[in-house]
């Protein structure tokens, strides 16, 4: 028998190798995990520093230096939020929108080959089982006040 997190672990492992590749091969070699993991939990219209921290399970501290890295790429900038001035919105970029966009193709193709290789059957079971999965640790997190 498989240890489930060990088989979901490299499968993720596997995927975002994939979706990281194809991001080089379409120009954004300098992409790595980390920008993903801010910009998955950044809103079109911006996101405050505080609300990234959180949905990433991240420390403000650690959002910062994701951000300041964003930045550096061009992909990000920090704003006024026009509520509260003393508050950072991020926002994309001009470059960072063609980046989500080279992303979400680059993601495509990923989620393509998984289910070229698995089969169409297979991987719509198991995306399916896992959303169903995801939204039941979701619930429970949000339960106890972690989420």
């Amino acid at each position: 028998m498989h240890n489930a997190g060990r088989v979901l672990g490299n499968a993720l492992t596997r995927f975002e190798a994939r979706v990281l590749a194809l991001m080089a091969q379409s120009g954004h070699a300098q992409t790595r995990l980390p920008h993903i993991n801010l910009t998955r939990h950044l809103d079109l219209e911006g996101t405050r520093i505080t609300v990234l921290a959180q949905r990433a399970n991240m420390t403000n501290a650690a959002m910062t230096e994701l951000i300041d890295q964003c930045e550096g790429l061009g992909l990000v900038v920090r704003l006024a939020d026009p509520s509260d001035r003393r508050v950072r919105i991020v926002s994309f970029t001009d470059a960072g929108r063609l980046w989500l966009a080279a992303f979400a193709r680059a993601l495509k193709k990923a989620e393509r080959e998984l289910f070229e290789e698995i089969g169409e059957d297979a991987a719509a079971t198991l995306l399916n089982a896992l959303a169903g999965y995801a939204g039941v640790v979701e619930s429970l997190g949000a339960q106890d006040g972690t989420n």
